[in-house]
């Protein structure tokens, strides 16, 4: 099938920012066997824009993306969080070319006003619409145009290749032994708990926080070399209680072999199998979790193993991609996805 696919492609940031579920989407329709065009918003308005300012190439990019449509003439349109191109460019696209269809794609959570407003704007134009949320929480987009699905996070083998789970508590290639990453402060209170963990966790568990405590955060490579050489990893939304909703770090932990510790609200049990992620309800029962886990490297091991073979197996990009273009098209199955139930 011939794919559009629109979304921020990160061209002009020229290989720091590597960790992206747009970039991975991609990736899995090519290798779903797909000829696909990527077709990066922010990147040509930025180029097309005088002096380079990005909203001053707003109309033009428009155009090009008009321009791309008539010049590729792909079956289905996958776009993301393109909020440079105007819900009235797809229906320009509708109406120059009625047999394209349009699946939107949203990987940012519900409890942001204007991410649910952007959700609700794209569900008057795409024929579906994916998001990361889970199903019970999309009832209020329903009856518009676009059918509702869920899109979990996805690894990608050739991003998340590494396996913590492989290296033993004494191997001088662990140098971290819990991991927390976030550079996100709005509608969130998560920085109370990882507060609390740090005074009541023990002073030999090595407890990493890049982008909190005034440490910078970490990018590309680097962040990288980070989930390689850690044994365990806190998965904290700035949100906890949406169905099956977490941020992409979920698969950037489990996906490189890292024990991943999240909140039982989301409720992956549902379709995750047993001793993979440790869920825990408060902030007591997470510190225990850690600390057990911590003295009890075998056991570590073995179920960020199990998670991390799941998660390769069962929600790689490939198969994600593959259910995107499936549902969208409304073709039948070819996999039984775990997340569709």
């Amino acid at each position: 099938m011939r794919i559009l696919h629109v979304d921020n492609h990160q061209q002009r940031k020229y290989g720091q920012l590597r960790v992206s579920w747009a970039l991975k989407l991609y990736s899995g329709l090519v290798r779903a066997g797909h000829n696909v065009l990527a077709f990066s918003d922010r990147d040509v308005a930025r180029f097309e824009a005088p002096l380079g300012i990005r909203e001053l190439g707003r109309k033009i990019t428009n155009r090009r993306l008009l321009q791309t449509v008539e010049a590729f003439e792909p079956e289905l349109i996958v776009f993301g969080h393109c909020d440079l191109i105007g819900n009235d460019t797809f229906a320009e696209i509708r109406r120059r070319h009625p047999h394209i269809l349009l699946a939107a794609c949203n990987n940012d959570p519900l409890f942001v006003p204007r991410n649910a407003a952007n959700i609700a704007k794209r569900c008057e134009i795409a024929d579906a619409m994916f998001v990361s949320t889970g199903p019970q929480e999309l009832k209020p987009f329903a009856g518009k145009r676009a059918s509702m699905w869920h899109m979990p996070n996805p690894v990608d083998p050739s991003v998340e290749n590494a396996d913590a789970s492989l290296l033993a508590a004494d191997d001088p290639a662990l140098e971290t032994d819990l991991l927390f990453c976030s550079n996100s402060r709005q509608f969130t209170e998560r920085g109370a708990l990882v507060s609390e963990l740090k005074e009541k966790l023990p002073g030999d568990l090595r407890f990493h926080t890049p982008g909190l405590f005034e440490q910078p955060p970490l990018w590309g490579r680097d962040y990288e070399r980070k989930l390689a050489h850690s044994k365990m990893g806190l998965n904290l939304n700035r949100q906890e209680g949406y169905q099956w909703y977490s941020s992409a770090r979920i698969a950037q932990l489990a996906g490189n072999g890292l024990l991943v510790f999240t909140h039982e609200s989301a409720g992956f049990d549902d379709f995750m199998p047993a001793e993979t992620l440790v869920y825990f309800r408060d902030a007591a029962t997470l510190q225990q979790q850690i600390v057990e886990f911590h003295r009890d490297d075998a056991r570590r091991q073995h179920w960020a193993s199990r998670c991390r073979d799941f998660f390769h197996r069962e929600m790689n990009n490939t198969l994600y991609a593959q259910y995107i273009v499936e549902a969208a098209t409304g073709a039948a199955f070819t996999h039984d996805y775990v997340w569709v139930q």
